[in-house]
């Protein structure tokens, strides 16, 4: 049984329209929805509750995070300066991370629903748990709004769960992109192990100077414990997969954490506006049985996932429910409205063969 940590406030945050991140042009009479939008996570909601996962999922109410919660990772002055520049009514916080003024309500939603997932599976309610929240965390830092994000939702979780007494924590993000923010708040601890695979894509500007490459290991005592898997644009479900077993898993196997997170994106598939990784159903339920069987080798099976990105509206919710499908140990049961050829699984050889170099000193590969 998965529980599955919702709260109503996700729909509150409104990010409006443009082109895509960009604001509405002139050119262009029926502009689209920014593509973190409300309309993706209501169709990840509706296919868990009507798909056939549906008997396997127990539904949960999230909840607000108090102001000293996010303050186990975020300074103070940055979560007030986000408050008052929702209330004010909001507006662009980056150039692609847009918030209006329910955005606030949303923000505390989504972090405190992260945590209500967190706390059930360490009070021992419930083995696996996923948080089905928006705005997604992954990309902000202590004091750094970026990337959609505001609050670092997986992070906060992270911090919350060492200072319960939870020793070794290990953080799985396979976003299509770098998951900086989460790197950026463990990258000098070696009690949190930061995992991201991502599509190679570079620092984009002030406010994500981390490129994501290999070489970003970690620095002082958690030197060594920030792995970045940077993977050649169209990687697809072999390489993802090749990634997984050849990097992933050893090095979480070696860490032995007591409780596995995974920030768990879907736009590293096929058809996401955001990503060209070429991912498909497969590919996701492959991603969530291997997130299981690491945490059942290591965490005696306890698992928190929480929703990153994932910004094609229908498509993403397939991948997701395969994805769940993957983490609970049965088929999805449903057929890929979207299937393409197989791919090249060999596409990220190269590519990892300069990640097991990078991280050579620190971890057998």
């Amino acid at each position: 049984m998965l529980h599955v940590f919702w709260h109503e406030d996700a729909l509150a945050h409104d990010t409006g329209t443009g082109v895509f991140e960009h604001p509405p042009s002139p050119l262009i009479d029926e502009p689209e929805l920014h593509p973190e939008n409300a309309v993706r996570i209501r169709n990840m909601k509706a296919i868990l509750e009507r798909g056939p996962l549906a008997e396997r999922i127990r539904w949960q109410d999230g909840r607000h995070a108090t102001i000293d919660e996010l303050a186990l990772i975020h300074d103070r002055a940055y979560i007030e300066a986000i408050r008052e520049f929702c209330l004010a009514g909001g507006g662009t916080l980056t150039w692609s991370t847009t918030v209006s003024k329910r955005s606030w309500d949303a923000a505390l939603a989504a972090a405190g629903t992260t945590l209500a997932a967190s706390e059930a599976v360490l009070r021992e309610e419930t083995q696996a748990a996923y948080a089905l929240v928006r705005p997604p965390g992954h990309h902000a830092q202590t004091a750094q709004a970026d990337g959609y994000c505001l609050f670092s939702n997986i992070a906060l979780a992270a911090e919350h769960a060492r200072r319960d007494g939870v020793e070794r924590i290990a953080v799985l993000d396979w976003d299509v992109h770098h998951g900086n923010g989460t790197q950026e708040c463990f990258y000098e601890r070696d009690d949190v192990l930061t995992v991201s695979l991502h599509m190679r894509h570079g620092a984009w500007g002030p406010s994500h100077p981390q490129t994501g490459a290999p070489d970003e290991t970690g620095s002082g005592a958690g030197q060594g414990f920030n792995v970045n898997v940077e993977l050649p644009v169209g990687t697809g479900d072999g390489g993802y997969l090749r990634a997984f077993q050849s990097v992933v898993a050893p090095i979480v196997d070696q860490f032995r954490p007591e409780l596995l997170f995974v920030a768990c994106g879907q736009d590293a598939n096929q058809f996401d506006p955001n990503g060209r990784q070429c991912v498909s159903m497969t590919g996701f339920h492959a991603l969530g049985a291997a997130a299981r069987e690491l945490a059942e080798r290591n965490c005696g099976g306890r698992i928190v996932l929480a929703q990153e990105g994932g910004y094609a509206r229908t498509y993403s919710a397939f991948c997701l429910h395969a994805t769940l499908a993957g983490v609970l140990g049965i088929e999805s049961g449903l057929e890929d409205p979207c299937a393409y050829l197989p791919d090249n699984p060999g596409h990220a050889d190269t590519a990892l063969e300069r990640v097991r170099d990078a991280l050579s000193p620190y971890w057998t590969l």
